[in-house]
């Protein structure tokens, strides 16, 4: 695809950002607004993801069946999430239907936040947070978040609470959606075969009257401790166990590294971790992951195994973790870049995975890295990289991390 990039931002303080290639064969477009779990109030938990699906309910100029109706005429791919970090609309369709599909995404970023949609809608997220509520490994992790991040707003539930959804009022949604939703907390991002001038003069017309609020983050460092819990569940009969610790942030160049030292340590295949414990039997599942997020990180270690293996299996992670750093090598490393590169080349050769890497960036950065210029600095990662960020970013005993379990009660 081609490296173009264009930027610009509107007197609202919208930014319109874009990588357009005249020789795609689709378009995409995002909305992303720098709002999520951790933006929210304690009370009102769980309202960026209540909002997000209140966006779909329909505006002052189309019903929820209108809009549903219009994507799917236009052969449109759309959807939404929300993060603790952002909430993201898109929608990806070919080229000649840009124009339609970007009308609609603007007019749902103004929903009408009718009173009976909300209630209807309040239904449908309780059901949500129960459905979630019978799967071991969700509430092991949801719970491991809210100890690693305890006293953070990071330790806030996506979907919120029971409690706090029940008492959720449209009001309160409503006051929410005009500070945080304001054209100076988002970016529409663009890409694949788009005419960018005249994508931004549509999005002008139809935006450019967005309030400008000064919306912000709070950045407030997370205290992090070393914690260890425990669930039980009669409904369980396997064991569940996860690990917590600091990572790099969406914007420290040691999150390169961290990516091959998690890929080494427990990819999906041909990990230490994979080696150590599944190929031996002693687990069906053991993986880490490291997710870098705005001004922080973490590196998630997950496992799962009979509960009669769990201390061994336990004992097996921990050794690898500890002797990590000092066993990788040239080849290792080389084998890892590989993989990393794969993925990110995969994610951003098409036109929508480049709208949702350049609109994360964006979000997290103010500022744009080429699929190139990833490339390079993946490629640039060393063992001596890698030593260094598993030092400085201990994931072992002694480490501030957290340990959750869940065994059968």
């Amino acid at each position: 695809m081609s490296d173009r990039f264009d930027h610009v931002n509107l007197s609202n303080g919208l930014t319109i950002i874009g990588e357009c290639d005249p020789t795609a064969h689709t378009a995409s477009v995002g909305f992303f607004v720098k709002t999520g779990a951790r933006d929210e109030a304690a009370p009102t938990m769980g309202v960026s993801h209540f909002l997000e699906h209140m966006m779909f309910k329909g505006t002052a100029r189309r019903t929820a069946e209108q809009i549903n109706r219009e994507f799917d005429a236009m052969g449109a791919k759309s959807n939404a999430y929300t993060s603790s970090e952002m909430t993201v609309f898109y929608g990806s369709m070919l080229p000649d239907r840009l124009s339609q599909g970007l009308d609609v995404l603007q007019d749902m970023m103004r929903p009408a936040l009718r009173q009976a949609d909300f209630d209807t809608e309040k239904a449908v997220i309780l059901e949500e947070i129960a459905m979630y509520e019978d799967d071991p490994a969700f509430r092991l992790y949801e719970r491991a978040i809210e100890e690693h991040y305890a006293g953070h707003t990071l330790a806030y539930r996506v979907l919120g609470t029971k409690e706090t959804i029940s008492e959720l009022k449209r009001d309160s949604m409503q006051e929410y959606f005009d500070h945080r939703y304001s054209a100076d907390n988002t970016v529409v991002a663009l890409s694949g075969k788009v005419d960018f001038d005249l994508a931004v003069k549509q999005i002008e017309a139809s935006c450019g009257h967005w309030a400008k609020t000064g919306a912000v983050r709070r950045y407030v460092e997370p205290k992090l401790v070393a914690r260890e819990f425990e669930m039980r569940d009669a409904k369980v009969s396997r064991a569940y166990r996860v690990m917590l610790s600091a990572g790099p942030s969406a914007d420290d160049p040691r999150r390169y590294a961290a990516f091959v030292a998690a890929q080494l340590l427990g990819g999906s295949d041909n990990s230490r971790l994979h080696w150590a414990l599944i190929e031996t039997g002693l687990a069906e599942e053991a993986d880490t992951a490291f997710e870098p997020k705005d001004g922080i990180g973490d590196i998630r270690t997950f496992l799962v195994c009979d509960p009669a293996n769990l201390d061994e299996a336990w004992a097996a992670v921990e050794k690898e973790i500890a002797g990590v750093a000092e066993t990788i090598t040239p080849g290792d490393v080389s084998r890892v870049r590989a993989k990393v590169a794969t993925g990110v080349t995969l994610a951003g050769e098409q036109p929508e995975g480049r709208m949702h890497r350049i609109g994360r960036q964006w979000l997290y950065s103010g500022n744009r890295r080429s699929l190139e210029e990833e490339l390079e600095a993946i490629g640039r990662v060393s063992v001596e990289d890698v030593r260094r960020v598993i030092a400085e970013m201990p994931m072992g005993r002694g480490a501030a991390r957290t340990i959750g379990t869940m065994l059968p009660a």
